[in-house]
């Protein structure tokens, strides 16, 4: 019992650092890229960047993880990732960066955490026990709720004072740091399959599918989960905007926004993490789908001098963030076993992804036409009925144990 614990300790010790620096230098380009542009247009290429590898990737990293040394995966992706920022800490020290090297370097560092994640999110299983998996899903939530809080204040307060170049570095220093800790411990591998050889990329990706979807209640969980995902994307990449456009705010009032979100999460995380709830987990994913339609629909509904109301309506988002990813994350985890874990949440975030690609692409249009606040109110319409369809569905409530 004391060892499972002391190597999560550890762990979480890296990753903290790791994810807290990520979120700052992430909170601090996206602030620099909405003041030097101000185009919608441009923050969803940014996003489509830093996304769109680990999408493609993710149909084929899964194999690898459940093959390689985990561990070994986990620091070669974080030393990838750290490179990936010096050169953009180059760039930026050079005075010679342009936006298109922005976005190429956003695209390098998605290559590292597509192998990263499901290395991570695989492991965890094989370390602690099955009976603690919602409750480290969501001390995992609590540490993103963290680096959301201070991130972006520390980001805001940050580019104001210092060259982006100083402001990189944070995010070098985290990945060392948590380099370091996955040194220290000892991270377990599953069991091979005697019939193992060398692997057959195509034919393990369709078994990480099979793994999906010979449960029907999972597998319709992960497409109402993706519908989800390809709803919120774009809204998610205009959320600075609105804070700009709509209510006139600035970088503080962004980060104020993305404070509280993080406070929700935090809080989420913290509900999940201290109380064992007894609520069947996909009873709980479905409400949280209706939760957030409810917050994104009265923020649509906002006028320009209700921005106190929208940052409450945000970290009401957030609670229901952690709760919805700790639910689901601690769900796969018990319903799919080890050996298969890297494979399927790897393949779970393409799938999620993929859909989310086509809904950037329009997120210029839809800031630009039908408007931001209409924007609101159409995603908040749509994840409540994404909420109450699944809500009605007996085989996912039966897999939700």
């Amino acid at each position: 019992m004391k060892s499972w614990k002391r190597t999560f300790s550890i762990i979480w010790a890296g990753q903290l650092m790791s994810i807290l620096t990520s979120a700052i230098v992430g909170y601090a380009i996206v602030f620099w890229l909405s003041i030097k542009t101000g185009s919608a247009e441009t923050l969803a290429i940014a996003a489509m960047a830093a996304l769109l590898p680990q999408s493609i990737l993710g149909l084929f990293t899964g194999v690898f993880v459940d093959r390689w040394n985990r561990k070994l995966i986990m620091i070669l992706s974080d030393s990838f990732i750290a490179l990936s920022t010096l050169i953009l800490v180059i760039l930026f020290y050079t005075g010679k960066v342009e936006i298109w090297q922005i976005y190429l370097l956003a695209a390098a560092r998605s290559v590292g955490s597509a192998f990263h994640m499901p290395a991570m999110q695989a492991s965890i299983p094989l370390i602690a026990p099955e009976s603690q998996l919602l409750r480290i899903a969501g001390i995992n939530q609590m540490i993103h709720s963290i680096s959301a809080i201070a991130g972006p204040a520390i980001g805001a307060i940050l580019i104001t004072i210092f060259d982006m170049s100083y402001v990189l570095m944070i995010d070098i220093i985290g990945a060392l740091f948590a380099i370091t800790t996955l040194i220290m411990v000892y991270i377990p591998n599953p069991e091979k399959e005697k019939t193992d050889t060398s692997p057959h990329v195509l034919r393990e990706i369709k078994e990480g599918l099979n793994e999906i979807y010979k449960d029907r209640g999972l597998s319709l969980l992960f497409i109402f989960s993706v519908i989800s995902t390809f709803v919120i994307m774009p809204i998610a990449v205009i959320f600075p905007l609105m804070t700009l456009n709509h209510f006139g705010g600035g970088v503080m009032q962004m980060s104020i926004v993305e404070i509280l979100w993080g406070a929700g999460m935090l809080t989420g995380g913290a509900l999940i993490g201290i109380f064992k709830f007894g609520v069947n987990k996909a009873v709980m994913i479905n409400y949280m789908y209706m939760v957030f339609g409810i917050t994104f629909l009265l923020s649509g509904l906002l006028p320009p001098n209700g921005f106190i109301w929208f940052v409450v309506l945000t970290a009401i988002g957030g609670i229901s963030s952690a709760i919805y990813n700790s639910s689901f994350t601690s769900l796969i985890q018990i319903k799919i076993k080890p050996a298969m874990l890297g494979r399927v949440f790897s393949t779970y975030s393409s799938l999620t992804l993929f859909p989310s690609m086509l809904g950037l692409l329009g997120t210029g249009f839809i800031a630009d036409r039908i408007g931001l606040t209409t924007a609101f109110i159409i995603c908040g319409i749509m994840n409540l009925m994404v909420g109450a369809v699944s809500m009605m569905i007996p085989s996912i409530k039966e897999t939700g144990l």
